[in-house]
Formats: structure tokens, sequence, C-alpha cells
């Protein structure tokens, strides 16, 4: 190159130019590239990744700005300039309170947002033309308007049920009010965190207290259940574990039985007079066991009676509890209804105090302001009548169904206790007759003396009450002749009879261990005189 300079020259200088002026050319030429050479550096801007590069200026037809988000761009001199646009994530605190939900409930929902500027390129171009070089406090402030409108909205949709139980829905429906329209200033929604749910009137807290007590009703329920079971599946194991000893005992019991029998049979040949008397001795035997054996059915059945009732008992208790329950969920809802009616009615007072300020001028505003104030409170007090008379009725409709529950479960424990008494009694019976199965004859003499006591005591009830002065027999004066000869009338032979039949009635008494009214006279040792009382009655 300095060859070719001083050539340049040499030529110049043969041709008479001035050296100077070529001196003069080549270092404009050198400044020129060096200051194009450091433009092209210096223009050319790269983006780092959590920015948004903006060109903005003449970018092209109908476009404000060209987004970049990663590389870098040639910003053109004097026809175009450029900033960034931060990603960084910008926190939002928004303490929504006094929210109207759909049921007319306001509620309190302090909350936090997570949003940050959106990477897509329609909502790149979108922060461009909108935040574009604002400091962060101006887009947290413009995002926190914007959610705090739309989360009103989405309140006012849902009930309280909704947004205390349906975490989900409301999410979701928060997640699309609130993301479109963020979107439209080039953000896009991060994060959402609910804090709390709270109401002024506390509805949510009588919610979570109703629920509370259904689940302990429920447990209480469940327990004793699980309880009676238990007492029930005892009872059997127990009923069983005494009839499978009781079989046993009869078993073996039968099988000295037979070997006693033999040896009697054996020795009855010599001994007739002491067979006589361990026959009754044996007699007495089995009607003592019988007794001890009836009184431990009786004790037992009376410790299954006792058991059945506790359980309806505790049945009972529970079925009150959710009585109580539910008695006192009606009374806070028809509570609730009232200040909801009173909230409504404040609400309407005012708003027509406003219309009277703003529309005082107006006839026709007036009259229909005045017809508000008329008609408004008539529907109050209709709907809060409405309200009242529903929760009186499912009041009245649960303690029916409690009511109908215990007198179930009275009844079904009644008849449980007869149907356990009948097993006992035939199982008793059925235990008499197989301990009378060398003298089926004698079972139901047995039967027949426990039934005695009580035929004799409805033949005196009968009686009891009459006066009797005298006894007028009238005679119809036919004779009979009896076959040993004579004459004797018919007042005569009824009354031989009557007393002939006396001693066998004594002998059944006194086997059956009972004894008769003075009235049927005493027989004595010597059953050839009968005693003087019986005579005198005959």
């Amino acid at each position: 190159m300095n060859d070719s300079i001083m050539l340049t020259l040499a030529q110049n200088s043969g041709s008479g130019s001035s050296p100077v002026l070529a001196l003069g050319i080549v270092g404009a030429v050198l400044m020129i590239l060096l200051f194009v050479t450091v433009m092209i550096v210096k223009q050319y801007k790269r983006c780092p990744s959590n920015r948004i590069l903006v060109i903005y200026g003449k970018v092209g037809a109908q476009r404000a700005a060209k987004c970049l988000h990663g590389g870098g761009a040639f910003v053109i001199p004097l026809i175009q300039d450029y900033a960034y646009l931060s990603l960084e994530p910008i926190v939002i605190d928004i303490p929504l309170q006094g929210a109207l939900s759909l049921n007319n409930i306001r509620v309190d929902v302090p909350s936090t947002f997570t949003v940050g500027i959106s990477t897509d390129p329609v909502l790149m171009n979108n922060a461009a033309e909108r935040l574009l070089m604002l400091p962060t406090q101006a887009i947290r402030e413009q995002a926190q308007d914007i959610i705090l409108g739309q989360l009103r909205l989405v309140i006012a949709t849902l009930t309280i049920e909704e947004i205390n139980k349906d975490r989900e829905k409301f999410m979701n429906h928060i997640n699309e009010n609130v993301g479109q329209e963020i979107n439209k200033i080039g953000l896009e929604l991060i994060n959402v965190n609910i804090r709390d749910i709270t109401d002024e009137s506390g509805y949510i807290v009588a919610i979570g207290k109703r629920a509370a007590a259904e689940a302990i009703n429920r447990a209480k329920v469940e327990v004793a259940e699980q309880e009676r079971t238990g007492a029930i599946g005892e009872a059997a194991a127990v009923r069983e574990r005494n009839v499978r000893v009781a079989q046993e005992h009869a078993l073996a019991e039968q099988g000295q039985k037979d070997a006693e029998q033999k040896q009697r049979v054996a020795v009855a040949a010599l001994e007739a007079q002491a067979v006589t008397g361990e026959v009754e001795a044996k007699r007495d035997q089995e009607i003592a066991a019988a007794e001890r054996e009836a009184e431990t059915v009786a004790a037992k059945k009376k410790a299954e009676q006792e058991q059945r009732i506790r359980v309806a008992d505790a049945e009972a208790r529970a079925v009150e509890g959710e009585n109580t329950s539910s008695a006192q969920v009606a009374e806070s809802n028809a509570k609730l209804a009232e200040i909801r009616a009173e909230a409504r009615r404040r609400a309407e007072v005012a708003a027509a105090k406003a219309a009277e300020a703003i529309l005082a001028a107006e006839r026709e505003q007036e009259l229909a302001r005045l017809s508000k104030d008329e008609l408004a409170p008539q529907e109050i007090e209709k709907k809060r009548i409405e309200i009242a008379a529903e929760a009186e009725a499912e009041k009245q409709r649960r303690e029916a169904r409690g009511e109908a529950d215990a007198i179930l479960a009275r009844y079904s424990a009644e008849a449980e206790g007869v149907r356990k008494v009948l097993e006992a009694k035939a199982d008793g019976y059925r235990q008499l007759v197989q301990a009378c199965a060398q003298n089926p004859q004698v079972a139901p003499t047995l039967l027949l003396i426990e039934k005695l006591p009580e035929l004799v005591a409805e033949q005196v009830k009968a009686v009891q009450n009459l006066r009797i002065d005298k006894i007028t027999v009238w005679d119809s004066g036919r004779s009979v002749e009896p076959k040993n000869g004579g004459t004797r009338g018919a007042t005569a032979d009824f009354l031989s009879g009557l007393i002939g039949s006396l001693p066998p009635v004594h002998e059944l008494a006194k086997q059956a261990g009972i004894e008769l009214p003075g009235a049927l006279g005493r027989v004595t040792d010597d059953d050839t005189n009968p005693p003087h009382d019986v005579q005198k009655k005959a």
C-alpha cells in the first residue's frame, strides 16, 4: 500500500499535482472507513435471556416496534432506536375486601398474583406498545387494577359454597378471566395464591361448624354400629359356647345315667324299696337341676337384654345429637336469612336515597322510586317468611325421622328379646324331653305341675269376690240303687263323688310341691279315715 501511495505521489508530482492534497484524500478515506466500522459495531444490539429487545422507529409497514427475545439485531442510526423490557416476575398483592358473591354475601379474598411480560410474539408487541419505558411500580399498579376488577367479576358469578368447596373451579375462572385481560397489555399470569376466604356474616365459619358436626355425628353413629355389631357377635359366641357346653354336659350325664340305670336294674330284683327311693331322689335331682338351669338362662337373658338396651340407648343418643345439630343448622340458616334480608334492605334503601338526590327533578323516576320503596320491603318480608317456613319444615321432618328411628330401634330390641326368650324356652323343653327319654310320660306331668299354680290362681280369681251366705241344693227326689244295696239321692251321690276325688287332688299337689286352699280340706296319713274338716265340708 505504501508503494502504491508513493507511486501515486510520484505520478502526481510527475504530472504536476500537489503531494499535500493526495495525503489529505488518503487520510479522509481512512477516517471514513474507521467511522463506519465503529458505527456498525456500536449499533448492533444483543438481547439477554431475561430481557426483550424492542426496536422502534421505522421497522416495517404497519408496525410500531420489532421485539426480539434472544439473539441480536442492527439498529439503524437516526431511523431506529431501541429499549429493553424486563422479563422478571412481578409480585402483586391484592387486598380484596367486600366482594359480592352470587348469593349476595360479601367476602374478603386476600391473595397474591405473580405476573410477567410474555415472550409470545403477539403479547410482546402488546407489551412494547403499552409498557415500554414504564417503571415496575407503574406496571404493577396497572395490573393490580385489572386483577381487582376481574377477581370481583369471578366472585360475583360463584356462590359461597362453590368458592369454599370447589377451589379448582374457582382457580380456573380466575386464570381464564384475569389471564385474558392482562394479556391485552402484554402480561401473562404466572401464579395465583389465595391466602384466605372470609365473610363478614360468618357464613363460611357456620358451614365449617356444620361440616364438623356432621362428621362427628357420622363418627358417633359408626362407633355405635360397631359396638352393636361387636356386642351381637360376642353374645352369639357366648350363646354358642353355652349351647356346646350344655350339650357335652348332657351327653356325659346321659352316659352316666345309662350306667346308673343298668346298675339299678341289676339290683332291682333284690332291693325294690331301695330302687323306689333312688327313683324319687333322681326325680328331685332332675327338678333341682332344671331349676338351676332355668335360673342360669334367665340371668343370661337379663344380661343380654341390658346390653341391647345400652346399645339402643347409645343409638338414640347419636340420633338425638344429629337432631340437635340439624336444629342448630336450621336456626343458623334462619338467622343468616334475616341478616341477608336486612343487608339487602339497607342496600336498597341507600340506592333509593341516592336516586332521590339525583333524580329529584324528574317526576317519572320519582314515581318509580316510590314504587320501589313500597314493594321492596314486602318482597323482603315474603322471602324471609318463606325461608323461615322452609327451615321449620325441615326441622320437623328431621325430628320425625329421628323419632321414627328411635321407635324402630326400640321395637327391634323388644322383638329380639322375645325371640331370645322363646329360643331359651325351646332349648329348655328340648333338654327336658332328652332328660325324660327313658320315661316319656314324666315330661307332660312336669309341665302340667309347672302350670298348676297358675291354673289354681285363675280359678280362685273367678270366685274370690263372690259372697255366698248359704247353699241350697234342690234334689229331684229320684233314688239311685247302689251296687251294694240301699237307696241314695242324687245330692248325696254328688257329694260322695266330690269327697272321693279330694285325696287324688291332694296327692297331685303334694308331688308338685304346692299347697291347696284350706277350703279343700287336709289329707292325713290314714287314708281310711278322712279328716274332720273334710267330713264337715261334706
